[in-house]
């Protein structure tokens, strides 16, 4: 029988930091738009493209993790958790698509005949590069903390918006030192940038569609739910264990070896305490299945053909 599913970790601390994203996405976008029309940057406006990007994609890492929030129901037993997967999914492919859109613009511009970008814009680009690694740094530690997959895509988000805006400021600073026949090399820049975006955006989605199709979780968290089960006096061996992500949290299918001629009684007891031991030892875990089978008397046997 599972154990029922615990509340995620940390509800709100997500929805918070994902609404913060969408606030300085809203202001850096319009202060780089204004900047790169008035400014003669198309690195800026491709910049800026990219921030409106961003903002889309953080709307949705806010959706995503409200609806991750929500407590599990009889229609869905096994929570919301997989919505943040979708949501850092959906933030992928607007990274894909944004860098696209910003290589198509960039090719036309560098074919096109136009102004130098103006001296201030280096200043305005300047202050974005600060803003967006402060947010990339805020976000990320708050992903690492609450295990959120559709966080961890928003931070990355903003550092793709840093190393646009940096690449746009070094095109600018070309533009501007090589004076005449210089002009393109923004435009040369914001290409470059549309390559780290497409980058990143690629490592995003393939973590993202992991998630959704039950990949086995990280070795680590593996080993320490493991540990916790073995510990139990009772357990001889673990005969299998599947360990899948949702969301923030994980869901636990483990198959324990014990004596026998144990009562039906005393082997629920020892299911409960596996599962109280794997909960103590991983909070993170949301629910645990377990399946009591007799020992057969070689635990060494099962252990080594079934590692994970």
């Amino acid at each position: 029988m599972a154990a029922p599913a615990a509340a995620p970790r940390g509800a709100g601390v997500a929805a918070r930091a994902a609404r913060l994203g969408m606030g300085v996405n809203i202001g850096l976008t319009a202060v780089k738009l204004v900047g790169g029309l008035v400014g003669h940057s198309y690195a800026l406006v491709a910049d800026a493209a990219e921030s409106a990007f961003d903002l889309f994609g953080s709307l949705a890492v806010w959706t995503g993790v409200r609806i991750a929030d929500r407590d599990a129901t009889e229609e869905y037993p096994f929570g919301f958790g997989k919505a943040e997967a979708l949501a850092g999914a959906s933030v992928a492919l607007l990274l894909v698509l944004a860098s696209v859109g910003i290589a198509i613009a960039s090719i036309h511009e560098i074919r096109t005949p136009h102004h130098a970008p103006e001296v201030w814009t280096l200043g305005v680009l300047a202050a974005v590069i600060v803003v967006k690694e402060l947010m990339t740094k805020r976000v990320r530690r708050i992903a690492l903390a609450e295990g959120s997959t559709a966080l961890a895509a928003d931070a990355q988000h903003h550092r793709s918006d840093a190393l646009t805006s940096a690449a746009a400021f070094v095109g600018i600073a070309v533009a501007l030192i090589g004076g005449d026949g210089w002009e393109s090399a923004d435009d040369w820049a914001a290409l470059a940038a549309a390559g780290i975006i497409a980058f990143n955006g690629v490592g995003l989605l393939r973590t993202a569609v992991a998630d959704l199709m039950d990949r086995v979780a990280s070795p680590d968290v593996v080993a320490a739910i493991r540990s916790a089960a073995t510990a139990v006096d009772d357990v001889r061996a673990i005969e299998k264990m599947a360990v899948r992500r949702a969301g923030r949290g994980y869901w636990v299918d483990i198959h324990v070896q014990a004596d026998p001629a144990m009562s039906l009684e005393e082997a629920h007891v020892v299911s409960g305490k596996v599962k109280s031991s794997i909960r103590a030892a991983s909070p993170q875990v949301l629910g645990v299945l377990v399946h009591m089978e007799p020992h057969d008397g070689d635990a060494t046997k099962l252990l080594l053909r079934n590692p994970d």
